[in-house]
């Protein structure tokens, strides 16, 4: 895509515990129940104090909290260029939609958000001189939210594209590409991303797979005389994953790390068909008017690759791959 989300693979603990909270792993916990798409903003709000940067995942180790290197940004201490009234409050308020695991999920205790965006949310904090507040926010619901003062950060595994950074800022921090998953032994016999016309297709509400790639993968299957794709657009992942397991859709088109997770889990449900496509950066989201925060966030993600704390958070999750080595602020590439 322009996707949403990233990749990975999985570690022992953490993998585990989440994977046993997932419908799109085909076990029992959040996943598994379509009320916890409808939940609302603050249904599961944790607070991560700053000198815990893992705290938000109790199912993983801790990531490394070593002193923050001089960054090349102006400041070397990023708690420097965060705005007053942030400062003030003491708290970082993180919006995330916890349905994309090893991105975002919810722990087994259906409350607590685990995850890579967890994880370096926290951590961010930490570098700031901040606490982490994390919110479960549906998905479509976070960019609004950042401009209506709800939140400080949205990170969900948003792709940054131009379209996007007319309404909010980013700052970069992984790349991730989209994949096309499908029930297990594809019984619709889907080749991959090229192969979707006259398909019926699931895909999250307000992701880059449905703005973006559903309505460029119909007009060519229309223009090369083919039957158009028939979308179906639901309220999350958990959502369309379960579409697919139950025969409404086809396929669904997710974030290529979120689609490798899930085809790698223990009594997997489903499988990717054909491989990725479109690499594109996710970014950290921040609203337009807040000042110096996206310098600060910035500063704090370079002092995390420069001190290796944000690769032991990638390592964490297994999902390494989709590291980068220079974060930028608006680094969209379409």
């Amino acid at each position: 895509m322009t996707p949403l989300r990233l990749r990975r693979k999985t570690n022992a603990a953490g993998v585990l515990a989440i994977a046993a909270a997932l419908i799109i792993t085909g076990c029992s916990s959040k996943k598994t129940t379509p009320a916890s798409a409808s939940r609302s903003p603050a249904a599961a709000s944790t607070t991560v104090a700053a000198s815990t940067p893992a705290a938000a995942s109790a199912s993983a180790p801790a990531a490394a909290s070593s002193p923050a290197a001089p960054s090349s940004a102006a400041a070397a201490d990023p708690a420097s260029l965060v705005p007053a009234a942030i400062k003030s409050a003491g708290t970082l308020t993180i919006a995330l939609d916890a349905t994309y695991p090893p991105n975002e999920s919810l722990d087994t205790d259906g409350k607590t958000i685990v995850g890579m965006d967890a994880d370096l949310g926290a951590a961010i904090a930490t570098k700031l001189g901040l606490k982490a507040t994390l919110s479960n926010v549906t998905f479509d619901q976070i960019i609004p939210g950042l401009a209506g003062g709800k939140y400080n950060l949205g990170m969900s595994s948003f792709t940054d594209t131009k379209e996007r950074e007319a309404k909010v800022d980013f700052v970069t921090y992984f790349t991730a590409g989209t994949s096309v998953m499908v029930l297990k032994g594809n019984p619709a016999k889907v080749a991959g991303p090229d192969d979707l016309c006259g398909r019926k297709v699931a895909i999250e509400t307000g992701t880059t797979q449905e703005l973006v790639d559903i309505p460029a993968k119909t007009k060519a299957c229309t223009d090369a005389g083919k039957k158009a794709i028939t979308p179906v657009a639901l309220a999350d992942q958990n959502a369309a994953s379960l579409a697919v397991q139950s025969g409404r859709a086809d396929a669904t088109l997710l974030d290529s790390p979120v689609g490798e997770y899930a085809a790698k889990q223990p009594d997997a449900k489903f499988e990717v068909a054909g491989k990725s496509y479109n690499d594109a950066p996710y970014g950290i989201a921040i609203p337009k008017d807040a000042g110096t925060l996206k310098d600060a966030v910035l500063a704090a993600l370079k002092a995390m690759v420069a001190d290796g704390s944000y690769k032991q958070i990638l390592d964490k999750w297994g999902i390494a791959d989709g590291a980068i080595d220079t974060p930028v602020i608006n680094g969209a590439t379409s």
